[in-house]
């Protein structure tokens, strides 16, 4: 419901007039209700018997134990509070099961056989007879449970109550038992699978710590990191050891300018004694070779001898020297014998290059060992993780383990304890006097009730009805300017809604000049003719909000009221779904509006006499879309044409809430006059047709209200006016008679 309907509900609650509006309209329902009420009071008091009620109280306070599940609510010593029971849902006061208990059918059946009760008639009493005079209640703010107990005798209302109290505290005291040993028992059985838990959890941790070599995470966190900085330390020591060698190396390499290969193969064959041996016969040879190729020819025999002996120390030199280095590297014959200072050169380059390669050797270990280091630091974030999700585990099923060791002792205590979880505080004593007043009692309970359920069925009823019934309500809802009121005399046929009468086909401007409601149409005329000073109003759509308020009438008058005037007036009737002006008019419906929008008919030739200055322009035949013909080029030449030739263009479209047409000819049109009739229109409605006005940007000139309902206006103006046209039409026929 909108805010509006809201204000308005309020402004009812507050408005005495009102109340007394809806009373004359229910006063007849209220009246009976109210008596019918009395009535059954009166006869329920002679039926009224002497009763006489006792009472006792029980203190809760909260039990050793309470189960829940497999698991036991804290008692005093773990964090709770005594002095109240536990409850399984937190926003229901415990007390109230122990209420249900104390009623069972099996405990009341007991205090039945035990105290051997009767009914009047002698028969064994039955439980729903004891349950409907046995009260039992919470004493407000405090943990005592009030049971009573009414019965024509005084002995027997006490003695049930003391019976209910002791049978319900043996009870108590058995099932707290009972309860114990039942848990203590299913305890028992979880014991030796919490004690695995507890042993499987322990398992997994150590293997957990054996498997990643685990002793102590964070120290061996620490002591990672001291060695990475130790190793980084000795990295750059040697990164700087080898770039001086590598330096020393490369300058030896340049002096004896040869590589780390030959430098070796040198100095092996430069030690070698049978390297060396024959390379001394060799050059021996040779210098004998040239000697006696100074003194012969080469055909010599001698010559040719040393040639031969050259040849053959050649190759026993290659021979000894691939023994020696191998055949992979070449080493020049030059080389074969060097001095000493190149020998001691060759040395250190070699001894440089020993060097070198051992601190690359060391530099690549220092690497490999820093990259192991660095990977357990990297996963052992990982595994600490891991290792407290165990820790977690094992610290759970330990602490399950104790509880229920502790809780299992807890329960062989409870099974040898008798005390129940509340005590008498109060016993019933035997009543000496009756109650009191009841009789009174039950008269004001049935005038209040009479008066309450009277009053709220009028209320359902008017609460229920949404419609609006009369001036005020309709004002208030409608935020629109109230241009007139057309009074409703005539007793005509009703609606469904109750007090709102059905439209009828009457035009009272022209068939009862005299009448209030033709003086209120000319009313309306002279309120549209000040709406606005700047320019005058020609086009008006006259609509509802629904279908039966009265819109076409409203239409037809003030057309007529206008026209009485000397103005020239066009009544369009634009609901070509439902016409009706025609049968107020008297007139043919066809051709009409909807043949000159498609070209079947000629507007001047169209258009029907109503009366002097007015003319009609019925409705036609129904087309398949009427929005599609007001919505068109045609109609909006029409309204330009019309508004040329005439002073005044009235146009009947269907409700809003039915159609959109009136929407769409308030586009081409100087604004809406909206009908709303009391009875008919609701809250819903009204509110959903501003709305829609609203959300459409429409020009809403004024509110007509049409139709009031004498009994539900609360001024005197409908009386007086009424009182003065009747005077008037006295006055007028006494004079008619006189002449």
């Amino acid at each position: 419901m909108s805010r509006s309907i809201l204000d308005s509900r309020e402004s009812i609650d507050l408005d005495l007039g009102r109340y007394w509006l809806i009373f004359k309209r229910r006063w007849m329902l209220a009246a009976g209700i109210l008596l019918a009420t009395v009535t059954l009071s009166a006869a329920g008091i002679k039926l009224l018997r002497p009763s006489y009620e006792a009472e006792g109280k029980l203190l809760f306070r909260m039990p050793s134990f309470k189960v829940v599940g497999s698991n036991l609510l804290p008692n005093n010593a773990e964090g709770g509070e005594p002095g109240d029971l536990r409850s399984l849902v937190s926003t229901q006061n415990p007390i109230s099961t122990q209420i249900e208990v104390i009623s069972s059918p099996a405990l009341l059946q007991r205090v039945i056989d035990e105290l051997q009760l009767h009914d009047p008639q002698g028969k064994p009493l039955k439980v729903e007879q004891l349950q409907k005079s046995l009260q039992l209640k919470i004493i407000g703010g405090t943990d005592v449970l009030r049971i009573a107990y009414k019965s024509p005798d005084p002995v027997e209302a006490a003695a049930v109550v003391n019976k209910i109290m002791n049978i319900y505290l043996e009870n108590d005291v058995l099932a707290n038992r009972f309860e114990a040993q039942a848990t203590r028992q299913f305890m028992e059985k979880q014991l030796p699978q919490t004690q695995a838990a507890v042993h499987t959890a322990e398992i997994a941790l150590r293997r957990f710590k054996q498997s990643h070599n685990i002793v102590d995470l964070s120290q061996e966190t620490k002591t990672a990191v001291e060695i990475i900085g130790n190793i980084n330390n000795t990295i750059n020591t040697v990164k700087a050891e080898l770039e001086q060698v590598n330096a020393q190396t490369i300058a030896l390499g340049q002096k004896i300018g040869l590589n780390s290969q030959q430098a070796m193969a040198v100095s092996a064959l430069s030690q070698s004694p049978a390297v060396q041996g024959v390379l001394t016969k060799l050059q021996e040879v040779e210098q004998q070779l040239a000697i006696e190729r100074s003194r012969f020819s080469d055909g010599n025999p001698a010559i040719i001898d040393l040639e031969q002996k050259q040849a053959n120390l050649q190759n026993l030199l290659q021979k000894q020297i691939a023994q020696t280095i191998g055949t992979q590297v070449d080493v020049p014959e030059k080389l074969l014998q060097v001095g000493e200072l190149k020998q001691d050169l060759i040395a250190d380059y070699l001894q440089s290059e020993v060097q070198r390669l051992g601190l690359n050797k060391r530099l690549a270990s220092l690497y490999n060992t820093r990259s192991a280091y660095e990977q357990r630091v990297k996963i052992i974030p990982q595994l600490e993780q891991n290792q407290r999700e165990l820790e977690r585990r094992v610290e759970v099923a330990q602490s399950t383990y104790q509880t229920l060791l502790k809780k299992i002792q807890e329960l062989q205590v409870a099974e040898n304890r008798n005390t129940p979880n509340a005590r008498i505080i109060a016993k019933a004593l035997i009543p000496e006097k009756p109650l009191l007043g009841p009789k009174i009692i039950v008269l004001s309970l049935g005038v209040m009730s009479g008066l309450f359920l009277a009053t709220a069925t009028i209320m359902f009823i008017e609460i229920k009805d949404k419609s609006l019934k009369s001036l005020q309500e309709i004002k208030e809802v409608f935020a629109y300017t109230l241009l007139g009121t057309i009074p409703s005399w005539d007793k005509k046929s009703r609606s469904r809604w109750g007090n709102a009468e059905l439209p009828n086909l009457e035009i009272a401007v022209r068939d009862t000049p005299y009448s209030l409601s033709s003086e209120m149409y000319r009313m309306i005329q002279a309120n549209l003719k000040f709406l606005s000073s700047e320019r005058v109003l020609k086009t008006i759509v006259v609509t509802s909000a629904v279908p039966k308020e009265g819109k076409s009438t409203v239409a037809a008058n003030l057309a007529a009221a206008i026209a009485q005037l000397g103005r020239k007036v066009l009544l369009i009737d634009a609901d070509m779904r439902v016409p009706s002006q025609h049968e107020f008019w008297k007139l043919e419906n066809y051709p009409g509006l909807s043949e000159v929008l498609v070209g079947e008919g000629q507007f001047p030739q169209v258009t029907k006499k109503g009366m002097d200055c007015l003319d009609v322009l019925t409705a036609g035949s129904r087309p398949p879309n009427p929005l599609a013909l007001l919505d068109s080029v045609a109609m909006a030449s029409l309204v330009d044409y019309s508004c040329k030739h005439y002073d005044y263009v009235i146009f009947d479209a269907p409700p809003l809430l039915i159609a959109a047409d009136a929407l769409t000819l308030g586009q081409i049109t100087d604004g809406i006059l909206l009908v709303a009739r009391p009875g008919v229109i609701d809250y819903d409605s009204a509110n959903a047709v501003q709305e829609m006005l609203k959300r459409a940007n429409q020009k809403v000139l004024g509110l007509v209200v049409n139709g009031l309902i004498e009994k539900n206006e609360s001024g005197r103006y409908l009386d007086r006016a009424k009182q003065y046209f009747t005077d008037q039409q006295v006055a007028k026929k006494s004079k008619i008679g006189a002449i």
